[in-house]
Protein backbone atom coordinates (compact mmCIF):
# COMPACT_ATOMS: atom_id res chain seq x y z
CA UNK A 1 0.00 0.00 0.00
CA UNK A 2 3.13 2.34 0.79
CA UNK A 3 4.83 1.36 -2.42
CA UNK A 4 1.39 2.30 -4.54
CA UNK A 5 1.05 5.51 -2.56
CA UNK A 6 4.49 6.82 -3.77
CA UNK A 7 4.47 5.49 -6.78
CA UNK A 8 1.21 7.47 -7.34
CA UNK A 9 2.73 10.50 -6.18
CA UNK A 10 5.57 10.21 -8.26
CA UNK A 11 3.58 9.82 -10.99
CA UNK A 12 1.70 12.98 -10.16
CA UNK A 13 4.91 14.89 -10.24
CA UNK A 14 6.36 14.00 -13.44
CA UNK A 15 3.25 14.74 -14.66
CA UNK A 16 3.29 18.14 -13.41
CA UNK A 17 6.49 18.92 -14.63
CA UNK A 18 5.45 17.52 -18.26
CA UNK A 19 2.38 20.00 -18.36
CA UNK A 20 4.42 23.10 -17.09
CA UNK A 21 7.10 22.58 -19.73
CA UNK A 22 4.40 22.06 -22.56
CA UNK A 23 2.95 25.55 -20.74
CA UNK A 24 6.08 27.25 -21.35
CA UNK A 25 7.35 26.04 -24.52
CA UNK A 26 6.57 28.49 -27.49
CA UNK A 27 4.05 27.61 -30.61
CA UNK A 28 5.72 26.41 -34.16
CA UNK A 29 4.82 29.91 -35.33
CA UNK A 30 6.26 31.61 -32.75
CA UNK A 31 9.70 29.49 -33.25
CA UNK A 32 9.80 30.00 -36.35
CA UNK A 33 9.76 34.13 -35.50
CA UNK A 34 12.52 33.45 -33.32
CA UNK A 35 14.51 32.13 -35.96
CA UNK A 36 14.24 34.61 -38.19
CA UNK A 37 15.08 37.35 -35.77
CA UNK A 38 18.11 35.70 -34.82
CA UNK A 39 19.17 35.17 -38.51
CA UNK A 40 18.57 38.65 -38.78
CA UNK A 41 20.94 39.32 -36.09
CA UNK A 42 23.46 37.46 -37.76
CA UNK A 43 23.72 38.82 -40.86
CA UNK A 44 24.21 42.48 -39.07
CA UNK A 45 26.87 41.04 -37.30
CA UNK A 46 28.19 39.94 -40.65
CA UNK A 47 28.10 43.59 -42.57
CA UNK A 48 29.38 44.98 -39.12
CA UNK A 49 32.52 42.81 -39.61
CA UNK A 50 32.86 43.41 -43.60
CA UNK A 51 32.27 47.60 -42.99
CA UNK A 52 35.41 47.08 -39.99
CA UNK A 53 37.32 44.78 -42.77
CA UNK A 54 36.96 47.49 -45.20
CA UNK A 55 38.03 50.16 -42.73
CA UNK A 56 41.11 48.34 -42.22
CA UNK A 57 42.11 47.71 -45.79
CA UNK A 58 41.64 51.56 -46.31
CA UNK A 59 43.90 52.46 -43.86
CA UNK A 60 46.28 50.54 -44.70
CA UNK A 61 46.15 51.31 -48.07
CA UNK A 62 46.96 55.10 -46.89
CA UNK A 63 50.08 53.47 -45.61
CA UNK A 64 51.03 52.35 -47.93
CA UNK A 65 50.84 55.95 -49.77
CA UNK A 66 52.47 57.90 -47.08
CA UNK A 67 55.29 55.49 -47.52
CA UNK A 68 55.57 55.66 -51.47
CA UNK A 69 55.02 59.50 -52.09
CA UNK A 70 57.40 59.50 -48.23
CA UNK A 71 57.30 62.34 -45.78
CA UNK A 72 56.30 65.99 -47.74
CA UNK A 73 59.48 68.46 -47.58
CA UNK A 74 59.03 70.36 -44.26
CA UNK A 75 60.54 73.93 -42.92
CA UNK A 76 63.89 72.36 -42.17
CA UNK A 77 65.09 73.23 -45.92
CA UNK A 78 66.88 69.80 -46.33
CA UNK A 79 67.43 67.69 -49.43
CA UNK A 80 64.58 65.83 -49.17
CA UNK A 81 62.26 65.84 -52.44
CA UNK A 82 60.72 64.28 -55.12
CA UNK A 83 64.40 64.68 -57.38
CA UNK A 84 66.23 62.79 -54.66
CA UNK A 85 67.53 59.49 -53.94
CA UNK A 86 64.82 56.58 -54.47
CA UNK A 87 64.95 55.27 -51.47
CA UNK A 88 62.57 57.39 -50.23
CA UNK A 89 59.86 55.27 -52.15
CA UNK A 90 58.13 52.06 -50.63
CA UNK A 91 58.52 49.23 -53.20
CA UNK A 92 55.41 46.84 -53.12
CA UNK A 93 54.97 43.78 -55.37
CA UNK A 94 51.96 45.61 -57.04
CA UNK A 95 51.62 48.28 -59.67
CA UNK A 96 51.04 51.19 -57.94
CA UNK A 97 50.94 55.12 -59.81
CA UNK A 98 52.00 58.06 -57.81
CA UNK A 99 50.39 62.00 -58.93
CA UNK A 100 52.40 65.08 -57.88
CA UNK A 101 53.40 68.29 -58.56
CA UNK A 102 55.16 71.71 -57.42
CA UNK A 103 54.94 75.56 -59.00
CA UNK A 104 55.66 78.83 -58.47
CA UNK A 105 54.72 82.93 -59.06
CA UNK A 106 56.96 85.07 -58.80
CA UNK A 107 56.50 89.05 -58.77
CA UNK A 108 59.74 90.86 -59.67
CA UNK A 109 60.25 94.73 -58.59
CA UNK A 110 63.77 95.09 -60.13
CA UNK A 111 65.65 98.50 -61.51
CA UNK A 112 67.89 98.48 -64.06
CA UNK A 113 70.80 100.73 -62.54
CA UNK A 114 72.45 100.62 -65.98
CA UNK A 115 71.97 103.91 -68.14
CA UNK A 116 69.21 103.93 -70.44
CA UNK A 117 68.25 99.32 -69.26
CA UNK A 118 65.25 98.38 -68.83
CA UNK A 119 63.52 97.74 -65.68
CA UNK A 120 62.18 94.37 -64.74
CA UNK A 121 58.80 94.74 -62.74
CA UNK A 122 56.05 91.66 -64.00
CA UNK A 123 54.26 88.94 -62.57
CA UNK A 124 55.42 85.64 -63.65
CA UNK A 125 53.77 82.14 -63.02
CA UNK A 126 57.38 80.82 -63.56
CA UNK A 127 56.69 77.12 -63.74
CA UNK A 128 54.06 74.28 -63.13
CA UNK A 129 55.09 70.92 -62.96
CA UNK A 130 53.22 67.33 -62.78
CA UNK A 131 54.89 64.14 -61.22
CA UNK A 132 53.63 61.02 -62.49
CA UNK A 133 55.45 58.07 -61.31
CA UNK A 134 54.61 54.37 -61.28
CA UNK A 135 55.71 51.41 -59.85
CA UNK A 136 55.42 48.08 -61.84
CA UNK A 137 56.56 45.55 -59.33
CA UNK A 138 59.19 45.80 -56.48
CA UNK A 139 62.11 46.06 -58.66
CA UNK A 140 61.12 48.33 -61.49
CA UNK A 141 59.46 51.83 -61.50
CA UNK A 142 59.02 54.90 -63.71
CA UNK A 143 59.66 58.64 -62.93
CA UNK A 144 58.77 61.93 -64.98
CA UNK A 145 57.64 65.30 -64.66
CA UNK A 146 56.34 67.34 -67.22
CA UNK A 147 56.56 71.36 -67.04
CA UNK A 148 55.16 74.56 -68.45
CA UNK A 149 57.35 77.62 -67.64
CA UNK A 150 55.64 81.24 -68.09
CA UNK A 151 52.10 79.91 -68.30
CA UNK A 152 51.29 79.06 -71.73
CA UNK A 153 53.56 78.37 -74.99
CA UNK A 154 52.82 78.45 -78.67
CA UNK A 155 52.99 80.68 -81.21
CA UNK A 156 53.92 84.13 -80.57
CA UNK A 157 53.99 83.50 -76.91
CA UNK A 158 57.83 84.27 -76.36
CA UNK A 159 59.30 82.21 -73.18
CA UNK A 160 56.94 80.23 -72.65
CA UNK A 161 57.72 76.41 -72.80
CA UNK A 162 56.38 72.86 -72.23
CA UNK A 163 58.79 70.26 -72.13
CA UNK A 164 59.67 66.67 -70.01
CA UNK A 165 62.18 68.18 -67.36
CA UNK A 166 62.68 64.06 -66.46
CA UNK A 167 61.40 60.68 -68.09
CA UNK A 168 63.07 57.71 -66.79
CA UNK A 169 62.77 53.87 -65.86
CA UNK A 170 64.63 52.89 -62.71
CA UNK A 171 65.51 49.13 -62.27
CA UNK A 172 66.97 47.97 -58.52
CA UNK A 173 70.04 45.69 -59.23
CA UNK A 174 70.04 44.65 -55.77
CA UNK A 175 69.58 46.11 -52.16
CA UNK A 176 71.71 48.69 -52.89
CA UNK A 177 72.73 49.35 -56.36
CA UNK A 178 70.02 50.89 -59.09
CA UNK A 179 70.07 51.90 -62.67
CA UNK A 180 68.02 54.35 -64.43
CA UNK A 181 67.43 54.89 -68.13
CA UNK A 182 66.14 57.52 -69.85
CA UNK A 183 65.91 61.96 -69.91
CA UNK A 184 68.09 62.09 -66.45
CA UNK A 185 68.54 65.40 -64.34
CA UNK A 186 72.44 65.76 -63.88
CA UNK A 187 73.75 65.34 -60.36
CA UNK A 188 75.40 68.46 -60.55
CA UNK A 189 75.20 71.04 -57.36
CA UNK A 190 72.26 71.12 -54.83
CA UNK A 191 69.17 72.38 -57.07
CA UNK A 192 69.18 70.49 -60.01
CA UNK A 193 68.03 67.60 -58.43
CA UNK A 194 65.82 69.25 -55.72
CA UNK A 195 64.07 72.65 -56.74
CA UNK A 196 60.33 71.92 -55.13
CA UNK A 197 59.97 75.99 -53.75
CA UNK A 198 59.64 74.85 -50.37
CA UNK A 199 63.28 73.32 -50.02
CA UNK A 200 65.22 76.44 -50.65
CA UNK A 201 65.34 79.99 -49.53
CA UNK A 202 64.78 83.25 -51.87
CA UNK A 203 62.31 83.77 -54.85
CA UNK A 204 64.59 82.66 -57.93
CA UNK A 205 66.52 79.93 -57.87
CA UNK A 206 70.55 81.26 -56.99
CA UNK A 207 72.12 82.80 -60.38
CA UNK A 208 75.45 80.42 -59.99
CA UNK A 209 73.06 77.37 -60.54
CA UNK A 210 71.67 78.87 -63.29
CA UNK A 211 74.54 80.88 -65.69
CA UNK A 212 77.13 78.24 -64.11
CA UNK A 213 75.56 75.17 -62.95
CA UNK A 214 72.62 75.13 -65.89
CA UNK A 215 69.28 74.29 -63.59
CA UNK A 216 67.44 72.86 -64.11
CA UNK A 217 69.88 70.47 -66.55
CA UNK A 218 68.77 67.30 -67.92
CA UNK A 219 70.18 65.32 -70.66
CA UNK A 220 69.62 61.77 -72.50
CA UNK A 221 70.96 58.83 -71.51
CA UNK A 222 72.03 55.84 -68.18
CA UNK A 223 73.13 55.69 -64.96
CA UNK A 224 74.47 53.55 -62.50
CA UNK A 225 73.90 54.40 -59.03
CA UNK A 226 74.42 52.79 -55.42
CA UNK A 227 75.19 53.09 -51.62
CA UNK A 228 78.02 51.91 -49.70
CA UNK A 229 80.01 52.21 -46.31
CA UNK A 230 78.24 54.56 -43.61
CA UNK A 231 76.10 56.93 -45.77
CA UNK A 232 78.51 57.41 -49.02
CA UNK A 233 76.40 57.17 -52.51
CA UNK A 234 77.58 57.54 -56.20
CA UNK A 235 76.62 58.51 -59.23
CA UNK A 236 77.74 57.37 -62.76
CA UNK A 237 76.33 58.82 -65.95
CA UNK A 238 76.77 58.92 -69.76
CA UNK A 239 74.72 61.10 -71.48
CA UNK A 240 73.90 63.42 -74.23
CA UNK A 241 76.32 66.63 -73.96
CA UNK A 242 76.71 70.14 -74.78
CA UNK A 243 75.75 71.33 -77.86
CA UNK A 244 77.03 75.16 -77.92
CA UNK A 245 79.02 77.61 -80.75
CA UNK A 246 81.22 80.85 -80.30
CA UNK A 247 77.90 82.62 -81.62
CA UNK A 248 76.16 82.07 -78.05
CA UNK A 249 80.34 82.64 -76.52
CA UNK A 250 80.43 79.15 -75.36
CA UNK A 251 78.19 79.99 -72.72
CA UNK A 252 76.95 76.35 -71.15
CA UNK A 253 73.91 77.15 -70.43
CA UNK A 254 73.06 78.21 -73.82
CA UNK A 255 74.79 74.50 -74.72
CA UNK A 256 71.62 71.86 -73.03
CA UNK A 257 69.98 69.57 -75.55
CA UNK A 258 67.54 68.01 -73.40
CA UNK A 259 67.19 64.87 -75.63
CA UNK A 260 65.40 67.17 -77.75
CA UNK A 261 66.35 65.44 -81.01
CA UNK A 262 70.06 65.87 -79.42
CA UNK A 263 73.53 65.02 -81.50
CA UNK A 264 75.17 62.60 -79.81
CA UNK A 265 78.16 63.29 -81.74
CA UNK A 266 80.46 63.63 -78.62
CA UNK A 267 78.70 62.04 -75.15
CA UNK A 268 79.15 63.82 -71.83
CA UNK A 269 80.32 61.18 -68.74
CA UNK A 270 79.60 62.30 -65.27
CA UNK A 271 80.20 60.76 -61.90
CA UNK A 272 79.17 62.41 -58.34
CA UNK A 273 80.56 60.44 -54.96
CA UNK A 274 77.87 62.17 -52.02
CA UNK A 275 78.38 61.90 -48.06
CA UNK A 276 75.13 62.02 -45.81
CA UNK A 277 76.58 59.88 -42.76
CA UNK A 278 75.79 62.93 -40.20
CA UNK A 279 72.56 64.29 -39.67
CA UNK A 280 71.64 67.52 -41.34
CA UNK A 281 75.06 67.52 -43.66
CA UNK A 282 76.20 66.82 -46.95
CA UNK A 283 79.07 66.52 -48.30
CA UNK A 284 79.05 66.26 -52.68
CA UNK A 285 81.76 66.13 -55.42
CA UNK A 286 80.78 65.66 -59.49
CA UNK A 287 83.15 65.79 -62.29
CA UNK A 288 81.99 65.35 -66.14
CA UNK A 289 84.14 65.57 -69.19
CA UNK A 290 83.13 66.20 -72.79
CA UNK A 291 85.18 65.71 -75.38
CA UNK A 292 83.88 68.48 -77.75
CA UNK A 293 81.59 70.66 -76.70
CA UNK A 294 79.72 71.68 -80.28
CA UNK A 295 79.50 68.41 -81.52
CA UNK A 296 81.88 68.47 -84.19
CA UNK A 297 80.26 71.75 -85.21
CA UNK A 298 83.88 74.48 -84.18
CA UNK A 299 87.07 72.31 -84.47
CA UNK A 300 88.31 75.14 -81.91
CA UNK A 301 86.31 74.55 -79.56
CA UNK A 302 88.08 71.45 -77.42
CA UNK A 303 86.85 69.84 -74.49
CA UNK A 304 85.27 70.64 -71.54
CA UNK A 305 85.76 69.60 -68.10
CA UNK A 306 83.47 70.95 -64.67
CA UNK A 307 84.47 70.21 -61.77
CA UNK A 308 81.51 71.03 -58.39
CA UNK A 309 81.67 70.68 -55.02
CA UNK A 310 79.12 71.88 -51.98
CA UNK A 311 78.55 71.48 -48.65
CA UNK A 312 75.02 71.68 -46.73
CA UNK A 313 74.60 71.69 -42.95
CA UNK A 314 71.56 71.77 -40.79
CA UNK A 315 72.12 72.05 -37.06
CA UNK A 316 69.05 72.98 -34.53
CA UNK A 317 67.77 76.47 -36.12
CA UNK A 318 70.93 77.29 -37.93
CA UNK A 319 71.62 76.52 -41.52
CA UNK A 320 74.32 76.72 -44.12
CA UNK A 321 74.90 75.90 -48.29
CA UNK A 322 78.28 76.23 -49.78
CA UNK A 323 78.93 75.96 -53.56
CA UNK A 324 81.70 76.19 -56.28
CA UNK A 325 81.76 75.38 -59.60
CA UNK A 326 84.49 75.71 -62.70
CA UNK A 327 84.38 74.97 -66.25
CA UNK A 328 87.64 74.36 -68.46
CA UNK A 329 87.02 74.71 -72.08
CA UNK A 330 90.49 73.72 -73.30
CA UNK A 331 90.37 74.99 -77.14
CA UNK A 332 91.25 78.02 -78.63
CA UNK A 333 87.64 79.28 -79.65
CA UNK A 334 86.84 79.82 -76.20
CA UNK A 335 89.99 81.38 -74.96
CA UNK A 336 89.27 83.85 -77.85
CA UNK A 337 86.61 85.17 -76.22
CA UNK A 338 87.25 84.54 -72.13
CA UNK A 339 85.16 81.71 -71.92
CA UNK A 340 87.80 79.15 -71.46
CA UNK A 341 86.81 79.46 -67.70
CA UNK A 342 83.74 80.02 -66.32
CA UNK A 343 83.52 79.82 -62.54
CA UNK A 344 80.75 80.27 -59.41
CA UNK A 345 80.36 80.28 -56.01
CA UNK A 346 78.20 81.30 -53.63
CA UNK A 347 78.04 81.12 -49.73
CA UNK A 348 74.51 81.03 -47.95
CA UNK A 349 73.59 81.32 -44.22
CA UNK A 350 69.69 80.78 -42.44
CA UNK A 351 68.18 80.80 -39.48
CA UNK A 352 64.92 79.86 -38.69
CA UNK A 353 63.30 82.21 -36.16
CA UNK A 354 60.23 79.76 -35.84
CA UNK A 355 59.38 76.32 -36.92
CA UNK A 356 57.37 78.13 -39.77
CA UNK A 357 59.87 81.24 -40.46
CA UNK A 358 63.21 81.61 -41.84
CA UNK A 359 65.38 84.53 -42.79
CA UNK A 360 68.69 83.68 -45.24
CA UNK A 361 71.26 86.11 -46.81
CA UNK A 362 73.89 85.11 -49.46
CA UNK A 363 76.69 85.79 -51.39
CA UNK A 364 76.93 84.97 -55.17
CA UNK A 365 80.09 85.57 -57.55
CA UNK A 366 79.78 84.48 -61.07
CA UNK A 367 81.44 85.12 -64.87
CA UNK A 368 81.33 83.07 -67.93
CA UNK A 369 84.29 84.52 -69.33
CA UNK A 370 86.52 84.65 -66.22
CA UNK A 371 89.56 83.50 -68.74
CA UNK A 372 89.59 87.28 -70.12
CA UNK A 373 91.80 90.20 -68.85
CA UNK A 374 88.87 92.25 -68.86
CA UNK A 375 86.63 92.55 -65.35
CA UNK A 376 83.85 90.44 -66.17
CA UNK A 377 82.75 89.18 -63.01
CA UNK A 378 78.92 89.38 -61.60
CA UNK A 379 77.93 90.06 -58.00
CA UNK A 380 75.05 89.72 -56.28
CA UNK A 381 73.69 89.95 -52.42
CA UNK A 382 70.47 88.81 -51.69
CA UNK A 383 68.41 89.09 -48.22
CA UNK A 384 64.67 87.62 -47.51
CA UNK A 385 62.28 85.64 -45.51
CA UNK A 386 60.20 82.44 -46.29
CA UNK A 387 57.43 82.02 -44.34
CA UNK A 388 55.43 77.89 -44.16
CA UNK A 389 51.73 78.17 -43.43
CA UNK A 390 51.83 74.58 -44.23
CA UNK A 391 54.93 72.07 -45.01
CA UNK A 392 54.19 71.99 -48.71
CA UNK A 393 53.08 75.75 -49.00
CA UNK A 394 55.44 78.97 -48.93
CA UNK A 395 55.45 82.29 -49.04
CA UNK A 396 58.87 84.33 -50.19
CA UNK A 397 60.27 88.01 -50.16
CA UNK A 398 63.38 88.90 -50.89
CA UNK A 399 65.41 91.76 -51.92
CA UNK A 400 68.69 91.58 -54.60
CA UNK A 401 71.92 94.13 -55.01
CA UNK A 402 73.80 93.63 -58.22
CA UNK A 403 76.91 94.76 -59.42
CA UNK A 404 77.46 93.45 -63.15
CA UNK A 405 80.51 94.54 -65.62
CA UNK A 406 80.29 97.90 -67.09
CA UNK A 407 77.74 98.37 -69.36
CA UNK A 408 75.72 95.28 -68.59
CA UNK A 409 72.16 95.22 -67.01
CA UNK A 410 72.94 95.57 -63.30
CA UNK A 411 69.40 94.62 -61.28
CA UNK A 412 68.50 95.86 -57.65
CA UNK A 413 65.48 95.44 -56.32
CA UNK A 414 62.85 93.29 -54.50
CA UNK A 415 60.99 89.90 -54.94
CA UNK A 416 57.89 88.42 -53.57
CA UNK A 417 56.83 84.89 -54.36
CA UNK A 418 54.47 82.02 -53.67
CA UNK A 419 54.85 78.70 -54.23
CA UNK A 420 53.43 74.75 -53.61
CA UNK A 421 54.19 70.78 -53.70
CA UNK A 422 52.04 67.77 -53.05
Amino acid sequence: MKRSLNTSIGLAAILMTTAASAARMPSPEKMWEIIQKQQQEIEALKKNQQTTNEKVEATGEVLDQIQTTGPAAGTSINTSGLGADHGAFSHGSSGRTIVGGYGEMHYNNLENQTSGGSDKKEIDLHRAILFLGHEFNDRIRFWSELEVEHAQAGEGKDGGEVAMEQAYLEFDLNEDIYSRAGLLLIPAGILNEVHEPGTFYGVERNPVESKIIPTTWREGGASLNGRFGEGWSYDLLVHSGFSTNAGKNYAVRNGRQSAREANANDLAYTGRVKWTGLPGIELSMTAQYQTDLTQGADTAAGSAVLLETHVIANRGPFGLRALYATWDLDGSGPAAVGADEQTGWYIEPSYKVTPKVGVFARYNAWDNQAGNSTDTEYTQVDFGVNYWPHPDVVLKADYQVQDAPSGKNEFDGFNLGVGYQF
